[in-house]
């Protein structure tokens, strides 16, 4: 995890829950085009998906509704973090004017919360549940997440975006 946090487990597969799948859709007009961050377990069911082990920040991006859910730690592998992530929806707003929503942790004192949100992007949305619950392996299972998360919108609806997601945390602008 990322700041100083421990991994508490090994799975990769921290599937986003499904009251705010259902909201995200919502907001999108009822589909979601692209899943870079996707699994066999995921419930998204975005129109394209990028699993494991295709490399989503390898993929393109060009689509106009976004949503990822990326991994919180350091991939090994292929020497990413969140921060690889965070920068690619930030590419994917300013070059193809595509709207993304990113479920990430809240930890404003990060470079990637510095460079690629802060002055970047649009809105904010604190949740109001502080141990998000994920879905591990597709099922609701297991403790809440050890930080609090939120969702960071790059777009052109905050409007939007503050009336879908008000319910669900503190939103703020930008």
């Amino acid at each position: 995890m990322t700041a100083s946090r421990h991994i508490n487990t090994k799975s990769c597969d921290w599937g986003t829950p499904s009251k705010y799948v259902n909201a995200i859709k919502q907001f999108f007009s009822g589909a979601i085009d692209l899943d870079p961050c996707s699994n066999s377990h995921s419930i998204v069911k975005a129109k394209v998906e990028y699993k494991l082990p295709q490399d989503g920040l390898k993929e393109s991006w060009d689509h106009s509704t976004i949503y990822v859910n990326p991994p919180y730690g350091r991939n090994k592998s292929n020497k990413t973090t969140i921060s690889d992530w965070l920068n690619k929806c930030l590419d994917s707003h300013a070059e193809y004017n595509s709207e993304v929503i990113a479920l990430i942790p809240v930890a404003t004192n990060t470079k990637h919360w510095k460079n690629y949100i802060f002055g970047h992007a649009d809105c904010v949305c604190f949740l109001y549940d502080t141990r998000l619950k994920f879905l591990v392996d597709g099922q609701e299972k297991g403790t809440g997440a050890p930080m609090a998360c939120c969702l960071v919108y790059w777009g052109k609806d905050d409007e939007k975006f503050y009336h879908s997601f008000s319910g669900y945390g503190y939103v703020v602008n930008l």
